[in-house]
Parts: structure tokens; C-alpha cells; sequence
């Protein structure tokens, strides 16, 4: 008998029928930058088709968000000001606060993540407190626990730790636990790797470290033992969903994670995967469109249940039309 598996790729409908990986908007987060002040819908440079809002204006952005499909936002926030303990990540009336009030009031319809990390408000933009020029990392626990705690009280429905300090976990869950939001989840970027691929949000957020890097605490991208130790730290310590970052460098880990792990694993494909897709399609290099698609089916074939995405919205329509899902 001559076995002929092309029979099942003869039309569209029939590849729909047997397609091995399918997917969901309802999977799908999209970041957004809230910068400080108002009347502000600035273009990011560096991310084509991104831009940063102040409070009053990231309505724009929701909107469209939902129009497309997606419900689900990562916010991260820019301020006016930046101090050595990154006071503004934690004030009542910080930017991401203030933010999340606004979309919470208007838009009560969105799940609301909240990236917790001080890089983006410290002043010497590492993502802790430092000791000389070293990141202490016990020092960090209690900073960033009250910015995870101020997160929950302006509305936050789950906040996203991306630091890499050892123990935060734990320090989140019990902060939240202790304040009244033990039904507030925690998504851990879990496995984060000191990457070449953060570039461009470095420069949207103006985040990038004053002196030195993150390689002390943020993962060598050679490791891949080291990324499940991660990964089985956070769970003993409650988190509620393991984040691998970036994703389309590191898809062994999202395989390895999600093969080994009970809990729902998310991916986020960082701002640098994003830019090489959308400089490739302006110069016509490259199918634009069919890169998004092809990058976005890997990362869910490799196992991740939810992806984070500047691409999300398009995302959702390729959904919708059936290029994907």
C-alpha cells in the first residue's frame, strides 16, 4: 500500500480539518507604553506601528486592541521622573497607575497585565536597588513587591514580574496575600534571557542601563537546564503562569517548559523579533504578513498556550480569516 500524505493537503478546508496547532485570540496579549503627561500618541521609532500614550490617549490604542480581537493588555510605563528606587514604579499616581484607572473606567471589558520592574523609573536603569554597581537582590524584594501591590489597588486583574531577582515570586505572593489580593494572579517572565533582542524596547521605554548590563540576573542565553530551575523555583513560589522571553530564539525552552510544567506557559515575542519582521516587509525582503504568521504558529507549536505580541491585533485578524488558528 502506498502511504501518500499530500491526499490531506489537497484544499484549504482539508488542511483546516487536520491541522495539528491551532489557536485563539482569546491566547493573545498586547503590550502598550504609557508615558506620563497628556495629549500624548507619540510614535516609536525603532517599533513600526507602536506608539506611547499618556493616560488620556491610550483609549486610541484599547480601541483598536478590541476591534481586532484582543482583550488583553501588558502595560508598561514611562516617567517624567526617575530616581535611584524608582519611587514613580510604586507612587499612588504613577504612570501605569494611572492608567490602569483610566482603561479600568472605560473599558471595564480588558484583562489588565502590569509588567512589575523598576528599570524604566530608576535612574541608573537597572532593575533593582543597587549596592555600588551591584544589584542587590534582597534589597529589590520589598521595592518591588509595593509596585506589584500598588498594580492590584489602581486595578491591575494580574501583574507580570520581569526582574529576575531570586525569591520574588515568593515576596509578590505574599505582599498581594497579606494586602487583600490573593485572587490576583501572577504571570513570572520566568525564564529571561540577557538578549540582543530587547533593543528596540530599550529605546521605547528608555530603559537601557546607564553603566554595565543585566547579565548577572537576567539568563545566559546558552543555558537551557538553568531556564527549568527557573521555571520550578517560580511554581514552589506560586506563580500562576511560567513567561518564556524572548521566543522565536529560545523555542527549545518553550518545548522543554512546556512539556514539563502543569501550568499555562506564555512566550513573549519581544520588540527586536518584531522589528526585523517589519523592517524585512519594508524593504521588500520579505512577506511581512507570512513571516507574522509563520513566527506566531511556532511558538504556539512548540507548546505555549499564550503569546504576548506587538503583532497581536494582526494576529487575531490572520485568526479570523483562517491564514492561522
Amino acid at each position: 500500500m502506498e502511504i501518500r500524505p499530500r491526499r490531506l493537503r489537497n484544499s484549504k478546508i482539508m488542511r483546516g480539518m487536520v491541522r495539528e496547532t491551532r489557536m485563539s485570540a482569546d491566547s493573545l496579549i498586547y503590550p502598550i507604553f504609557l508615558e506620563e503627561g497628556s495629549g500624548i500618541k507619540a510614535p516609536i521609532p525603532s517599533l513600526d506601528g507602536q506608539f506611547r500614550y499618556s493616560p488620556d490617549m491610550v483609549g486610541y490604542a484599547v480601541e483598536q486592541a478590541l476591534k481586532q480581537g484582543v482583550n488583553k493588555l501588558l502595560l508598561f510605563g514611562i516617567p517624567k521622573e526617575k530616581d535611584p528606587v524608582g519611587s514613580g514604579a510604586y507612587a499612588e499616581n504613577g504612570i501605569v497607575q494611572q492608567g490602569l484607572r483610566a482603561i479600568r473606567e472605560k473599558y471595564p471589558e480588558t484583562l489588565l497585565i502590569t509588567d512589575v520592574c523598576m528599570c524604566e523609573y530608576t535612574s541608573h536603569g537597572h532593575c533593582g536597588i543597587l549596592c555600588g554597581h551591584e544589584v542587590d537582590n534582597d534589597a529589590t524584594l520589598p521595592y518591588l513587591t509595593k509596585i506589584a501591590v500598588s498594580h492590584a489597588q489602581a486595578g491591575a486583574d494580574m501583574v507580570a514580574p520581569s526582574d529576575m531577582m531570586d525569591g520574588r515570586i515568593a515576596a509578590l505572593r505574599a505582599g498581594l496575600d497579606e494586602n487583600g489580593f490573593s485572587n490576583i494572579p501572577i504571570m513570572s517572565y520566568a525564564v529571561k534571557y540577557a538578549s540582543s533582542f530587547y533593543g528596540p524596547f530599550r529605546d521605547a521605554a528608555g530603559s537601557a542601563p546607564s553603566f554595565g548590563d543585566r547579565k548577572s540576573y537576567q539568563m545566559d542565553y546558552h543555558n537551557a537546564k538553568e531556564a527549568m530551575k527557573e521555571a520550578e523555583l517560580d511554581t514552589a513560589e506560586g506563580a500562576d503562569i511560567l513567561m518564556v522571553k524572548p521566543a522565536m530564539s529560545y523555542l527549545d525552552i518553550v518545548h522543554a517548559l512546556a512539556e514539563r510544567t502543569d501550568l499555562p506557559v506564555a512566550a513573549y515575542s519581544v520588540s527586536g523579533e518584531y522589528a526585523m519582521i517589519k523592517a524585512a516587509g519594508r524593504l521588500g525582503l520579505a512577506d511581512e504578513y507570512g513571516m507574522m504568521c509563520e513566527s506566531t504558529v511556532a511558538v504556539f507549536r512548540a507548546g505555549a498556550n499564550i503569546l504576548i505580541s506587538y503583532f497581536a491585533g494582526e494576529i487575531a485578524q490572520a485568526i479570523k480569516k483562517g491564514d492561522i488558528g
